[in-house]
């Protein structure tokens, strides 16, 4: 039988492990995951380290639960958001939904497991890797839902996710103005990329 961090039975340890995994993102959202040990973080959430290697058995399983919950809170905020009239309004649409709140500390957080990955450092490498396809997939759907063909919507996806974590990782080094400006950049090329996809249909 399950024992809970308070040494009674527990009924779901389930349950306790999601909420446990939720706290997690919460702490791993204000502090990184970098440099991430077990025992502080342990007891930032009134736990034991020992109960989080009960709940998810090893560091790397709890790094991989913090990096769905934070792609979960991700996509329940993109799938969130209303229609956009058209292929550049949906993207400036997306920058602005990137810059405010929940979405842009968890995209931070996957620019900064995205780094990691790089270097095959794992769960890093696989967790990105699947948290992206199914991103990239909803950055589509919106971008369909406002006018661009399905044949070119993954591909223009890509393309805006790609030029929004590299406008995330200058954002703190560069100016507003010529940040500004590279997004309407980007939302005027989307829009044209989009209208030629159209026409290619026709």
């Amino acid at each position: 039988m399950a024992i809970d961090d308070d040494g009674g039975r527990a009924p779901d340890t389930s349950a306790r492990r999601e909420e446990l995994a939720e706290a997690a993102t919460d702490w791993a959202l204000d502090h990184g995951l970098i440099g991430l040990r077990l025992r502080p973080l342990a007891g930032a959430l009134g736990t034991s380290d020992r109960m989080l290697i009960y709940h998810f058995h090893d560091k790397d399983a709890l790094v991989a639960a913090i990096l769905r919950t934070s792609n979960d809170r991700s996509l329940a905020v993109l799938r969130s958001l209303p229609p956009s009239p058209d292929v550049r309004r949906a993207v400036l649409d997306l920058w602005a939904a990137h810059r405010a709140g929940q979405l842009e500390r968890c995209q931070r957080l996957y620019v900064e497991a995205a780094a990691l990955g790089l270097f095959g450092q794992e769960p890093y490498a696989r967790i990105v890797r699947d948290s992206n396809r199914v991103w990239v997939a909803a950055v589509a759907a919106h971008l369909e839902s406002a006018g661009c063909p399905a044949g070119a919507s993954e591909r223009l996806a890509n393309l805006v996710d790609a030029a929004f974590a590299g406008f995330l990782l200058d954002q703190p080094l560069g100016e507003d103005r010529t940040l500004h400006e590279s997004v309407e950049d980007l939302a005027e090329a989307a829009a044209q990329i989009a209208e030629a996809a159209v026409r290619a249909v026709r």
